[in-house]
């Protein structure tokens, strides 16, 4: 991340660009989704895309740990990979989605499973312009307000990743 003062303009577009990432990707998305290509088994998919929202998970904690430590360099890097494995895990998910019709939970836990799946939906969606943002106020060298953004970011994604793991496990067994 650069300490150094973005000008005004760059700043400017950054902002917008992460606007219309943030409401670009929920809607591509939806759009994919009704997308089916048929011919394609992407079934191997679910547990590679899971097993990528863990590794997030963890390293997550591992940037945390490296910011505590005041490893600010080790911190950035770790959480550059995070966001290539989130967006990785997207377009997993997405192409596993295109190729395969979704998985019906049949388990005894319903109301678990189901509020666990539609938090992580709807956070995924927030978490997008939250980690974005974030992001960008260090890369301005604004560590005063990253830090306060990190306060509802950090959690917000490894919400998002951890649930993301359970979501698999539970609903894993009921795959065709």
């Amino acid at each position: 991340m650069n300490t150094n003062q973005l000008s005004p303009k760059k700043v400017k577009q950054a902002r917008t660009a992460i606007i219309v990432a943030s409401i670009l990707i929920p809607l591509v998305v939806i759009i994919l989704f009704r997308v089916k290509i048929p011919g394609v088994d992407f079934s191997f998919l679910p547990p590679i895309y899971a097993t990528i929202n863990g590794f997030t998970a963890v390293l997550l904690v591992a940037a945390l740990l490296a910011i505590k430590n005041k490893k600010r360099k080790l911190h950035e890097n770790i959480i550059k990979v995070c966001m290539l494995l989130s967006l990785l895990f997207l377009a997993l998910y997405v192409a596993y989605h295109m190729t395969s019709d979704s998985t019906v939970y049949l388990g005894d836990q319903k109301t678990l499973y189901y509020t666990i799946l539609i938090s992580h939906i709807l956070l995924s969606v927030v978490v997008v312009p939250v980690v974005l943002f974030t992001y960008l106020f260090a890369w301005q060298g604004n560590f005063v307000r990253h830090k306060k953004w990190t306060r509802i970011t950090w959690p917000l994604w490894f919400y998002v990743a951890t649930t993301g793991v359970i979501v698999y496990w539970m609903i894993s067994p009921y795959y065709a």
